[in-house]
């Protein structure tokens, strides 16, 4: 949850776990005024063991981390039982060490639909993309949402860094900001680098 704080921080508040009653209101047909209110990073209050959520009826989402935090712990797990060399792909893609050619792993980088907009190599460096209108909602609505209602200014980002969580939280942030803000935020966060941007 520290790392969620300091991606809202970054973000100017892009990153935002708390619209998941907002997601759910516009997936599932609900009541997306009612759910609007029950939205805002403010209303979290994170303590050393616990989350509180300060209205009831709030709810978190952590979609736009938790594969980069499970590739993550994946990655961690294995380079601890003495494996050097190794990719991981639980979402968002991490590699470690050397493919077996004894080069970096290669990665490409997809939009949604299916056209390959690089490919990158990746030596002690994780990846994530993110694209708005690779899942649409029920509503018709792509599925990052902004807390303030904000169309997508991204259809597609794709960052790196050395933890694949930190990629996975700039790359959904990212799809919210223009590419000036994204470029900054970025930048909060040593050896991140912006890999692929493509306008909505």
């Amino acid at each position: 949850m520290v790392l969620s704080d300091r991606l809202h921080r970054v973000t100017g508040g892009a990153f935002d776990p708390s619209v998941q009653p907002l997601w759910k209101a516009l997936a599932q047909g609900g009541d997306v005024e009612a759910a609007r209110a029950l939205v805002g990073w403010d209303g979290v209050d994170i303590g050393d063991n616990e989350v509180r959520l300060a209205r009831p009826g709030m709810a978190l989402t952590l979609n736009g981390i938790a594969q980069g935090h499970i590739t993550d712990r994946i990655a961690a797990l294995l380079r601890a039982r003495g494996f050097g060399d190794i990719l991981v792909d639980m979402g968002e893609v991490a590699g470690f060490g050397h493919a077996p050619d004894g080069g970096p792993w290669i990665a490409d980088i997809a939009a949604a639909d299916g056209r390959i907009v690089r490919r990158l190599g990746l030596s002690d460096r994780a990846l994530a993309t993110s694209a708005p209108g690779g899942t649409v909602l029920a509503s018709g609505q792509a599925h990052i949402l902004s807390a303030a209602g904000l169309a997508p200014r991204q259809a597609l980002v794709a960052v790196s860094a050395g933890r694949a969580a930190v990629a996975d939280g700039l790359s959904t942030a990212l799809c919210l900001l223009d590419a000036g803000m994204g470029a900054r935020a970025v930048a909060a966060f040593e050896g991140a680098r912006i890999e692929a941007l493509e306008p909505a």
